[in-house]
């Protein structure tokens, strides 16, 4: 087995290990990419971003981009992204990773534009002049069996407490853009203890997917404070689809409009949720630096 090529990005301290098997066709399965994200024995990352080539026909189910939407180009996606958290999990989407592979692969082609497939369908990307990259994260979801959840419910206001009294969490808001999250809007998401509750509220009974998990509190009509727990994952700096879903849990709630600065530990993404149901992300990218991945890191001798 020869070195692998790699190279580690970020979006607002949203790390990834980003390796491109266009030509090679390895991807790692579970068990490397859990070894390339640890910290202390491997790479260190929040998600292992594969870049692939798309399939024959990438689109989503009869032909549409994410979310449903027809799309006369369906089938046309540029290259497929293929999204392994830190624990070696499967993650339908990444905002943060999009962007990050999607900026490196513009550079590569000398275009501004791509089509990006992945398992939550096709994605749109976009750099912006002033090199920020922008993503359409595809169509908001907001049923029950969508989100999903195990059983009937307002996805609104979901029956749902977490932690002791007097520190709990309750009454959030479920949305799917393109993978569960479960959003709380709190007085002060600093005073949050997520590290403790965000566990037990990804792996609740509720959520057979399990889900992400969100902190938030409004701070104006267009800015909100959030901090995240990852599925997979854990606490990390940013979360784009998070963003996403903590924007159209306020616009539900009516706590914010349809267009806000989301200020995450690491940064912040501007986040709008468009007339079409779509939810569009836009922030910077970062390359931190190159190298390889040595055999026996990926076979487990290291």
């Amino acid at each position: 087995m020869a070195p692998l090529p790699f190279i580690k990005a970020h979006g607002l301290g949203n790390d990834f290990v980003i390796i491109d098997t266009r030509l090679n066709g390895r991807v790692p399965n579970a068990a490397e990419a859990a070894r390339i994200a640890d910290r202390r024995r491997g790479v260190g990352c929040d998600q292992l971003i594969v870049i692939a080539p798309p399939h024959a026909s990438a689109a989503g189910a009869n032909g549409t981009r994410a979310g449903g939407t027809p799309d006369a180009d369906a089938g046309l996606a540029d290259v497929r992204l293929i999204i392994l958290n830190a624990d070696g999990s499967e993650a339908e989407a990444c905002g943060n990773g999009t962007r990050c592979a999607a900026s490196l692969l513009m550079q590569e082609a000398g275009r501004n534009h791509l089509l990006l497939e992945t398992a939550a369908g096709l994605l749109d990307a976009e750099l912006l002049a002033d090199g920020r990259v922008s993503v359409d994260m595809g169509l908001v979801r907001l049923d029950w069996r969508e989100i999903p959840l195990a059983k009937p419910m307002d996805t609104l206001h979901l029956d749902l407490v977490q932690g002791p009294p007097g520190a709990q969490l309750a009454d959030p808001v479920a949305v799917n853009i393109g993978n569960p999250h479960c959003v709380f809007f709190v007085d002060d998401a600093e005073a949050i203890d997520i590290e403790r509750l965000g566990p037990a509220i990804e792996r609740h009974p509720l959520f057979p997917a399990r889900t992400n998990v969100e902190v938030a509190t409004v701070l104006a009509p267009d800015k909100i404070r959030m901090r995240v727990w990852e599925r997979g994952v854990g606490v990390t700096l940013a979360c784009g689809s998070g963003a996403c879903a903590t924007l159209v849990a306020a616009a539900r709630r009516k706590l914010t409009g349809r267009h806000a600065t989301i200020l995450v530990d690491g940064g912040e993404l501007e986040i709008e949720w468009l007339k079409d149901q779509h939810v569009r992300m836009t922030g910077p990218v970062a390359i931190s630096y190159t190298g390889t991945l040595d055999p026996a890191l990926l076979n487990g001798a290291a």
